[in-house]
């Protein structure tokens, strides 16, 4: 029997949800899954419809005046806990809900800064201009033993180096760090040690498997860096239970 996958795509445009949509289906596709999308929370309102999903893969980024209701966010907790997977990537996952704690304590983790940028220290009016938060920064393998990144080598990427607020019952595959510029040491950076963050990592709630890689702005992000794609993919099928140990 095929695995299903349940996309919901939407949210901000600025994180390009329909292309990350297209590019994660085509990756389930190639699996052999049953991918499924929706573009709205109507989905989230009947237990029974989750049920019936291996998979759910949020491709949706924070929009003011779109909540996730608390109801909601507990039928997506309890799926997972009866064993539905859930996998995504960046603000469409990690910012996906910043109202919403239910989600954030599911998930593990939960976007807060581009603290390296000063326009994010500024008050800026509307929407940052794209590509201003991208900085060119070290990934290194954490877990090389995990089927998600073993046989994978640290790399570098040019695009958003997210700072989370985790929870620390995730176990980190891969990390980044933030250190001082320059010789100016920011605020967050006071006790002049620099500090490494979580880029992928994994969790459990229940029967579930909770995947989510920092990276991901958009899919142009996974289509110029091999290994940031390759790790996105693993993580999607390990989700869903679906990736060999012995990869």
């Amino acid at each position: 029997m095929k695995k299903c996958a349940l996309l919901l795509c939407g949210g901000w445009e600025g994180h390009d949800p329909q292309g990350l949509g297209r590019l994660f289906g085509d990756i389930l596709l190639d699996n052999d899954f049953e991918v499924y999308t929706e573009k709205d929370f109507g989905c989230f309102a009947d237990p029974a419809y989750l049920s019936q999903f291996n998979l759910f893969v949020p491709c949706w980024s924070y929009l003011r005046g779109c909540t996730l209701e608390d109801a909601e966010a507990i039928h997506i907790a309890d799926a997972v806990n009866a064993g539905m997977g859930i996998a995504g990537c960046h603000g469409s996952m990690l910012d996906s809900f910043r109202e919403n704690i239910i989600w954030q304590f599911l998930t593990g983790a939960q976007w807060v800064s581009h603290p390296s940028h000063p326009f994010y220290h500024s008050s800026p009016v509307g929407d940052p201009p794209e590509g201003i938060f991208n900085v060119d920064y070290a990934v290194k393998i954490e877990d090389k033993q995990s089927p998600i990144t073993r046989g994978l080598k640290d790399f570098r990427i040019c695009t958003e180096q997210y700072y989370l607020h985790t929870n620390p019952s995730i176990h980190v595959l891969a990390s980044t760090e933030f250190s001082a510029h320059d010789g100016e040491t920011a605020p967050y950076l006071a006790s002049g040690s620099p500090i490494r963050m979580p880029i992928a990592y994994t969790r459990r709630w229940g029967k579930g498997r909770i995947f989510a890689n920092a990276i991901g702005h958009n899919s142009d992000v996974f289509r110029h860096c091999s290994q940031a794609l390759e790790i996105m993919r693993r993580g999607l099928l390990w989700a869903a239970d679906a990736l060999p140990d012995d990869i």
